[in-house]
């Protein structure tokens, strides 16, 4: 893991199409700012997970549906 030290309106560059700017400190909260390409999806990493069990959950239902249907069609 990269660790940098950034102050206010500082930023951090990924790439070419990334940047991460500090926009403030309160306590123990750190506000972000992202400007990125629209394609680029950001999310929280809480949701970003939810999203991911959310389609694998999706995915294995629609392979038991298959499954189901293979049996009713012999």
């Amino acid at each position: 893991m990269l660790v940098l030290t950034r102050r206010i309106k500082e930023a951090i560059q990924i790439g070419d199409d990334i940047e991460i700017t500090i926009l403030g400190i309160e306590g123990d909260q750190v506000k972000l700012g992202i400007n990125a390409p629209k394609q680029v999806e950001i999310h929280r990493k809480e949701i970003y997970l939810s999203i991911k069990e959310e389609n694998s959950e999706a995915a294995n239902t629609s392979i038991n549906l298959m499954d189901q249907l293979k049996t009713l069609n012999k």
